[in-house]
C-alpha cells in the first residue's frame, strides 16, 4: 500500500498516458507496472487531424512531426488525470543513446503547459550515470508513496509482461514472411507506424494493393543491435540501431523497403540515407511524413512503388 507518512493522499492517483512517442514501445510495461500497484491509467484517444493541429499550435515550427503529435496528446489529457507520465530516457550505456528529444521531452512539455496546473510524472533512465530502467521504476514507485519492495515486485511483473508481449509479436510477424505475396518491410519508429493518422493509413494502402506490410521495429532487439554493427559501428541512437539492424537482417526476405519517418527528424534522415546506400539493389521508398492534409500524394507514391516491384518481378 501507499506510504501514508509521505503525505501522499490515500486515494491513489490516476496516471495519464499520451498515445504518442514512447507509448508504443512501453505501453505494456507502463500499464502493467501501475496496475500492479493498484493505480488507474487512462490513455489519450488515437491521433486525429485535430490532435495534430492542437499539438502544432503548442510547438515551435522546427519541432518534428512526432513531437507535435505528442503535444497534442498531452493537451488532450490536461485536467483529466492527476499526473501525465513523461519519462526521461537518455541512454542505455555507451553507444546506446536515445534521440535528444527523449531527454528534453519532460522539461519541454512541463514548460509548455506550465499555466494549466497539470502535474507531470517522470522516471529517469541514464545508464552512463548508473540509473538503469529498474532503478528508475523503483524510484518512481517510491515517489508515488509505495515501499521499494512493492515497486520492485510490480516492475518485475511488468517487465515479464513486456517481454512476453514482444515475443508474441515477433512470432506472429515471422509468419508474414511465409505468405506468397509481395512483402514490404516498413522501417520506422513504432510511434510513426502505429499512429492512427500517420502510419496506419500507409499499412492500409499496402494491404489494399495486396501487399504484406512487415514492421522492422518488431524485432529481437539484442540481435538487431548486433546486426546494425555490420552497417555502421558508430551509429549511436538505440532505436535507429534496432531498426537498421532489423532491415539488414531481413532485407533479402522482402520485395521492397519503405522508410517511414517524420519531418524533420535528424537521426532518421542520416540513418535512412545509409540504408538507401546499402540496400543491395532492393527497391526502397523513402516516405517523409509532414502532416499534410489528405493521403492522395502518399497513396500515389505507394501505388507506384508496388508497380515498380511488380515490374521487377515480371508481373506487369
Amino acid at each position: 500500500m501507499a506510504k501514508k507518512e509521505l503525505g501522499i493522499p490515500r486515494q491513489l492517483p490516476v496516471i495519464g498516458l499520451p498515445r504518442a512517442m514512447l507509448y508504443y514501445r512501453y505501453a505494456v510495461l507502463w500499464k502493467t507496472f501501475f496496475s500492479q500497484l493498484g493505480i488507474e491509467t487512462i490513455t489519450s484517444a488515437p491521433t486525429t487531424k485535430g490532435v495534430l493541429e492542437d499539438g502544432t499550435a503548442c510547438a515551435i515550427d522546427e519541432a518534428c512531426l512526432a513531437t507535435k503529435i505528442f503535444l497534442g496528446h498531452v493537451k488532450a489529457l490536461i485536467g483529466k488525470c492527476d499526473y501525465i507520465l513523461i519519462p526521461r530516457i537518455s541512454n542505455f550505456g555507451q553507444q546506446r543513446s536515445m534521440c535528444t528529444k527523449f531527454e528534453a521531452l519532460y522539461d519541454m512539455t512541463a514548460n509548455t503547459f506550465r499555466s494549466t496546473g497539470q502535474k507531470f510524472l517522470s522516471y529517469n533512465v541514464d545508464v552512463r550515470h548508473k540509473q538503469d530502467e529498474e532503478k528508475a521504476f523503483l524510484d518512481m514507485g517510491v515517489l508515488l508513496g509505495f515501499h521499494r519492495k512493492e515497486a520492485e515486485k510490480a516492475y518485475k511483473k511488468a517487465k515479464k509482461a513486456e517481454l512476453e508481449d514482444l515475443k508474441l509479436k515477433i512470432k506472429n510477424q515471422e509468419k508474414l514472411y511465409q505468405l506468397p505475396k509481395t512483402k514490404i518491410l516498413v522501417a520506422g519508429h513504432s510511434y510513426m507506424i502505429e499512429d492512427a493518422y500517420i502510419g496506419k493509413p500507409v499499412l492500409k494502402m499496402l494491404r489494399k494493393l495486396d501487399a504484406v506490410p512487415i514492421r522492422a521495429d518488431i524485432t529481437e532487439r539484442k540481435a538487431a543491435l548486433e546486426q546494425s554493427l555490420k552497417l555502421s559501428p558508430t551509429l549511436k541512437w538505440e532505436v535507429n540501431r534496432e531498426i537498421a539492424g532489423s532491415v539488414y537482417k531481413n532485407r533479402e526476405r522482402v520485395d521492397g523497403i519503405i522508410l517511414l519517418s517524420a519531418f524533420p527528424c535528424g537521426p532518421d534522415s542520416m540513418v535512412n540515407e545509409m540504408l538507401m546506400r546499402k540496400n543491395n539493389g532492393i527497391p526502397v521508398l523513402n516516405l517523409v511524413m509532414d502532416g499534410q492534409n489528405g493521403d492522395a500524394g502518399v497513396e500515389t507514391r505507394v501505388e507506384s512503388f508496388i508497380d515498380i516491384i511488380g515490374f521487377k518481378k515480371g508481373k506487369l
